[in-house]
């Protein structure tokens, strides 16, 4: 009988012990990553650095800020490491963060990068709207008028994408500032930059001597803005979706937006009504 229970309690330890091995493998998987982050003391994160009030550097300082970029910082304090700022173009992003260049980036999930990169929860609610000649329109009073113009962004955005749809010519750009979309539009280059509500709205406040204007109809695709970091990076993932829930519940986000914002709250769906564009995600 004590030979059984020996027997049966051996068996138990052995079971025990290749539960814990087997854990701790998936767990050296799941964290590669993040204990690079941890042993490094430094995140990484890939910005544009040339759209306010987003991702911006001040006139005549060469300190780095917007809300994505505070976002990040915030992020990067909680998680109790040092942030270094990549600054790129939109469409270099998604290869930076694949290729291990970049930690994480903000963008928004699509179709096709959600197969590639994991998503946290929103830092960031929107919808798109047109920025257009003042004196006309450019001619757009809907979306199907888009037909034949010349729409400015980079290439691969939703937004892009959009203009695409209703058969708009999308001229593309490379890491450029605000005012190069916007005084093409002004000087008739280009017809239309359709892009995120938010960032717009703030962006022609400041050029006041442009003929260009916030489309005063049009609002459609609903968007949000989230932390992107790679498929595998699980525990990163679950490391930033806490502190952002922390940062809602605080009221972290809420005043980050206020400040590049003009007091408004980006962290809250927006209660207006949008236009759904089947077949764009």
């Amino acid at each position: 009988m004590k030979k059984y229970l020996v027997l049966s309690m051996l068996f138990a330890v052995l079971l025990v012990l290749a539960a814990c091995g087997s854990d701790t493998s998936e767990e050296k998987v799941e964290d590669k990553i993040w204990d690079s982050i941890q042993e490094s003391g430094e995140l990484i994160v890939g910005t544009a650095g040339t759209l306010y009030p987003a991702s911006y550097y001040p006139e005549g300082s060469d300190e780095l800020t917007g809300y994505n970029v505070e976002v990040f910082r915030e992020i990067a304090e909680r998680l109790g490491v040092e942030v270094k700022f990549e600054t790129m173009a939109f469409d270099a992003m998604l290869s930076a963060l694949q290729s291990g260049r970049v930690d994480m980036i903000q963008a928004g999930p699509r179709e096709a990068s959600r197969e590639k990169f994991a998503f946290s929860e929103p830092v960031k609610y929107s919808f798109a709207t047109m920025i257009v000649r003042a004196d006309d329109l450019s001619g757009i009073h809907t979306l199907e008028d888009l037909k034949g113009k010349k729409a400015g962004g980079a290439a691969t955005t939703v937004y892009s994408d959009i203009a695409r749809k209703f058969d708009a010519e999308v001229v593309t750009y490379g890491n450029v500032t605000n005012d190069a979309y916007l005084r093409d539009v002004h000087n008739g280059k280009t017809d239309t930059v359709i892009n995120d509500y938010y960032l717009q709205s703030l962006a022609i406040q400041a050029f006041p001597d442009f003929n260009i204007t916030l489309h005063p109809d049009l609002k459609f695709h609903p968007t949000t803005n989230n932390v992107v970091v790679q498929k595998d990076a699980t525990t990163l993932l679950e490391e930033v979706n806490e502190i952002i829930a922390e940062m809602k519940e605080d009221g972290t986000l809420t005043g980050i937006s206020a400040e590049f914002f003009g007091g408004l709250d980006v962290s809250k769906e927006p209660e207006e009504e949008v236009i759904e564009i089947k077949g764009v995600e």
